[in-house]
């Protein structure tokens, strides 16, 4: 499994990702052939691929503009877990996440009642899920206000100006 996510270029805060399971060859750019498309001026239309070999994978650039790990250029480079690359020096921001491939695992189906405690453990110590208690819920309405600024605003009439 590998897991993609574009950053925020200032605040390297998660904006997007991809997850791809079974995938020997992923692809990067902007052109709309690649697994994942980036539709940036600095992106070349194949700008990267990742490319599994076993259980490790590695990264190609294959962009014009370069692709930087550390603010260095690289042309190949094995990837670990937490990678973060620039395709282009001013462009896009990516983290790369590896992973164990889960379609491996078999997972059966589960069925909780929400309001129901339970821990339920896999065979073989694969998957643990817990579950907490929901409270109950209260009803759901609108109060006499709210419906009053609700009627209010449907029958307002706008101006060209405000729309």
């Amino acid at each position: 499994m590998i897991k993609l996510t574009l950053l925020h270029p200032l605040q390297s805060i998660p904006v997007r990702s991809w997850i791809f399971e079974d995938e020997q060859v992923v692809r990067i750019g902007r052109s709309t052939e690649n697994h994942v498309v980036l539709f940036s001026a600095v992106v070349s239309r194949r700008h990267i691929e990742l490319r599994r070999s076993g259980i490790t994978w590695e990264l190609i650039n294959l962009g014009t503009n370069g692709t930087y790990l550390d603010g260095k250029p690289i042309a190949k480079v094995p990837i670990v877990d937490g990678l973060i690359v620039h395709l282009a020096r001013s462009g896009p921001k990516i983290q790369i996440n590896v992973g164990p491939n889960q379609s491996s695992v078999q997972l059966g189906k589960i069925s909780v009642k929400p309001r129901e405690a339970k821990e339920i453990h896999a065979p073989s110590g694969g998957v643990h899920i817990s579950t907490i208690p929901v409270p109950d819920q209260k009803e759901v309405g609108t109060s006499r206000e709210e419906e009053e600024l609700t009627e209010a605003d449907n029958n307002r009439h706008y101006s060209e100006e405000e729309y």
